[in-house]
């Protein structure tokens, strides 16, 4: 229960309540401003009873599971609003415009005989859109002076993100889930639309709380991206990630690339139909030296050719850092329960906050709110979680001590 009006109704009729307040009734006011001022706080309690689940030995501290999802703002979709779709009204609006502006010059004539009701409720469409337009233009101008890609006008941190098979303005949230008990070591809500990139942020903070040299996390293909997994070895993390198949020659439906092996004695890779490719050109790809691996001739007499490439030859590409994607794909080779694993261990806590706790939008605005709030629905589900597993007087007892 979140919402501070049904808070204040339950100190007056919850005989559970009454008694942990002491007969306290703030009213949903107080409950609501506390929530505000103390916002800072919420955080550092959730870090603090991690620690105590740590005491408790609650933690295996030897497998994290990270993944996000997406939580809706007070933020509806009509109020949310893109570049393209700026861009796209605008033009939508020039050209109603100059058809509302023809027929108003064709109604001049005929003001008289209409009585200029018509020529009245032309005027008013303009006048409306019009304005409609100086908004957007507003809005296109902000855009491009902050540099964002989209605004949001009742919650400017939210963003549009898409969830299943529907678009929602919201916010992104992320946890690290140890596997052990399914209890969230780590949580931080962002307002980044994808979750590429904050495999890192999200496990490393985890991994210090635990107090371990190193631990392994597996997380799915969306967070896939090799500077992040790199990130992850060089912090003593153990990234189990599976890499996602695109690409063209996957939308053609030709051999991937994970069909050729690379040979890193020879620097060469091996094409499905057993020949090898060697080093050819190369170029920058985001600041990282890509290296393509050619064979012209042998292509050039290749049975199988059609079902590599539609060209001459094929081309394989390998950024140089790309040995820590080949070690990874060997863990994952080596432990092929531990994507299962994953999605058992983090979907429990987001069905739990979903559906149980009823977390299925947020009630504050800003991230920094946000934030604040879902650190004390992470702290009510750990609550929950270690009652049901060590029971009251045990947790007690902990406290005391």
């Amino acid at each position: 229960m979140r919402s501070s009006r049904r808070l204040e109704a339950e100190t007056h009729r919850n005989i559970e309540v009454i008694w942990l307040l002491r007969h306290l009734k703030p009213d949903f006011k107080t409950i609501a401003d506390f929530r505000r001022d103390n916002r800072t706080a919420f955080r550092p309690v959730f870090r603090q009873f991690v620690l105590l689940c740590r005491q408790l030995e609650l933690f295996g501290r030897e497998l994290l599971a990270v993944d996000g999802t997406r939580i809706r703002a007070v933020n509806n979709k009509d109020r949310n609003f893109t570049r393209a779709s700026l861009t796209t009204f605008i033009g939508l609006a020039d050209a109603k415009l100059d058809d509302y502006l023809q027929r108003l010059d064709q109604s001049d004539a005929s003001e008289s005989k209409t009585g200029g009701s018509r020529v009245k409720n032309l005027a008013e469409k303009i006048a409306a859109i019009r304005a409609r337009r100086t908004r957007c233009k507003d809005m296109l101008a902000q855009l491009d002076q902050t540099g964002e890609d989209q605004i949001s006008l009742t919650d400017p941190d939210s963003r549009a993100m898409a969830a299943h098979t529907h678009v929602g303005v919201g916010y992104n949230v992320q946890v690290a889930v140890d596997t052990k008990h399914k209890l969230i070591v780590e949580q931080q809500v962002t307002n980044q639309v994808v979750d590429m990139g904050q495999l890192t942020q999200t496990a490393e903070p985890a991994k210090e709380i635990l107090g371990v040299e190193t631990i392994a996390v597996v997380a799915d293909k969306g967070y896939f991206k090799i500077e992040d997994i790199e990130a992850c070895e060089k912090a003593g993390i153990v990234p189990y990630v599976p890499r996602p198949q695109r690409g063209p020659s996957v939308k053609a439906g030709l051999f991937r690339k994970d069909e050729f092996q690379y040979d890193a004695d020879s620097d060469s890779y091996v094409c499905p139909a057993g020949q090898r490719l060697h080093p050819y050109s190369s170029s920058l790809l985001r600041g990282l030296k890509k290296i393509n691996y050619v064979n012209k001739l042998v292509c050039d007499d290749c049975k199988i050719r059609l079902q590599c490439t539609g060209s001459k030859f094929r081309t394989v590409s390998r950024l140089e850092n790309e040995a820590v994607l080949d070690r990874m794909q060997a863990r994952l080779a080596n432990r092929p329960g531990v994507l299962d694993r994953r999605r058992e261990t983090v979907e429990h806590p987001f069905g739990t906050i979903k559906q149980w706790m009823n977390q299925g939008a947020f009630l504050m605005r800003g991230l920094e709110k946000v934030r604040a709030e879902f650190s004390l629905t992470a702290l009510a589900y750990n609550l929950r979680r270690v009652l049901n597993i060590v029971g009251f007087a045990e947790l007690m007892a902990a406290l005391a001590a």
